[in-house]
């Protein structure tokens, strides 16, 4: 298989999920942030819109997708390849599968891109609209295999309002920038929280700097998620707020951010039928004719 060269521009990955119309990284600078949650929720909004969605948790370390989406049973063999789970309508596979959960992952860089290559190369993802990948936190071995893996459609970032957070949601879209992945967006999570009894809002972590991060970056701000229990109940109990309160502030939440990805996709998707190569470019320069 040729792979491509971080940083090398003009060279593209093979495409080894041709079945699959959208590759979605979705990422954060640190841990902590709610990225799963994210990841989750976001997957689900989308399959409940009526496409079709695959959820591949690349988070080898901490596997915690099976948990946040209540499945149990592991995927099964199918003529020699891996049949993916299934639950809210989202196709899944995550490392939590196959390591008991008390064991740890304790693997360096080489055993991380085996892996990955395998839930690419061996999962019958069949058709899909969207495959989003959670990638654990960070800018190390899982978010470069990856991006020499497939020909990823794009990148969105999980921060959260510190003004702290601008630094890390920069590295990482650094480095997507550096493998030449578009930079879908910028969610804002735990954005604000509004209490039961007297509607107060109450920003705990600062306020904007989700927003303000990607005025800077000149990426588009996708929305803001707020602090709600119900939130952190629907991943301890394997069912997102999406399905669980479909109609919740927090679900529309989703949804919208969800809507606005596929939006933005289209937009990057049509760009990029636009853009022209190199080739017709220079074709196209009169150059001077000299006389010898």
């Amino acid at each position: 298989m040729a792979e491509r060269n971080p940083g090398t521009p003009g060279q593209a990955p093979e495409n080894i999920v041709p079945g699959v119309k959208y590759v979605i990284a979705v990422s954060s600078g640190k841990g902590g942030v709610g990225k799963s949650t994210v990841a989750v929720n976001l997957s689900v909004a989308l399959a409940q819109s009526g496409a079709r969605v695959g959820l591949m948790d690349a988070d080898v370390y901490g596997p915690n997708i099976p948990m946040m989406m209540g499945v149990t049973q592991p995927p099964t063999q199918e003529d020699g390849k891996i049949k993916p789970a299934e639950s809210y309508g989202v196709k899944l596979i995550s490392m939590g599968f196959f390591v008991p959960e008390e064991t740890a992952v304790v693997w360096r860089g080489p055993m991380i891109h085996t892996a990955i290559q395998q839930f690419f190369r061996d999962v019958v993802w069949g058709e899909l609209d969207y495959l989003l990948i959670d990638l654990p936190p960070g800018t190390g071995d899982a978010q470069l295999t990856i991006s020499q893996l497939v020909p990823l459609s794009g990148a969105i970032t999980v921060t959260t309002p510190q003004e702290v957070s601008l630094h890390d949601v920069r590295k990482g879209m650094m480095m997507f920038q550096k493998v030449n992945v578009p930079l879908l967006g910028i969610i804002e999570n735990m954005s604000f929280y509004v209490c039961a009894h007297c509607g107060t809002r109450e920003e705990i972590f600062s306020h904007g700097g989700g927003e303000r991060a990607a005025e800077k970056l000149g990426i588009p701000f996708l929305g803001r998620i707020p602090i709600d229990p119900a939130i952190r109940e629907g991943g301890d109990n394997g069912k997102p707020i999406v399905v669980a309160d479909p109609n919740s502030p927090q679900s529309q939440a989703f949804k919208s951010i969800a809507g606005k990805l596929t939006a933005q996709l289209t937009v990057e998707a049509k760009a990029g039928s636009e853009s022209t190569p190199i080739e017709s470019l220079l074709k196209k320069i009169k150059w001077p004719q000299g006389n010898g």
